[in-house]
């Protein structure tokens, strides 16, 4: 993490429980290890903020937009970022419809079909990120690492069914 003494990453990250969807073992699993990930490395920098750092807390309002209500760890307010989900319904469709058939073919393809689907689940994740970096551009700076946990658990959030 880049560091100039502002101390600028998310220290805590709780999830709303309120918006999250039934779970099956795996994805509550692909939670905490996005959470895990998230926190031992980040950048994470709101634009109005001189310091942090930072408790953040996601969660789905209205179904349709997504919130980053941020505190600094001493509990003083930073505010919420919002963003529209809207523009990475496609994407996260894609994504989980990619997914599913790496889930499916890691029973039964070679693993060069397998390795095929994975880079293209990688590109979907890769356009989710970049999707999230330049929706919160100018509320939130990050780095691209943060931008792909983020996405993970946007992900998490979206699903609405135990699979």
């Amino acid at each position: 993490m880049t560091d100039s003494g502002e101390n600028h990453y998310i220290a805590e990250l709780h999830i709303d429980e309120d918006s999250l969807p039934v779970a099956s073992i795996e994805m509550q699993h692909e939670r905490r290890v996005a959470i895990f990930d998230l926190l031992e490395e980040n950048e994470f920098r709101p634009l109005d903020s001189e310091r942090g750092p930072y408790v953040l807390r996601l969660s789905l309002k209205d179904g349709r937009r997504l919130a980053f209500e941020t505190t600094r760890t001493n509990g003083s307010p930073r505010g919420t970022y919002t963003t529209s989900l809207v523009p990475f319904r496609r994407v996260i469709k894609d994504y989980f419809m990619i997914c599913e058939s790496y889930h499916n073919a890691i029973r039964t393809a070679t693993s060069a079909q397998i390795e095929a689907i994975d880079m293209g689940r990688r590109g979907l994740h890769n356009e989710g990120s970049r999707l999230l970096t330049d929706s919160l551009r100018n509320q939130v700076e990050m780095d691209f690492n943060t931008s792909r946990r983020l996405f993970t658990l946007i992900c998490a959030l979206h699903r609405r069914t135990v699979q």
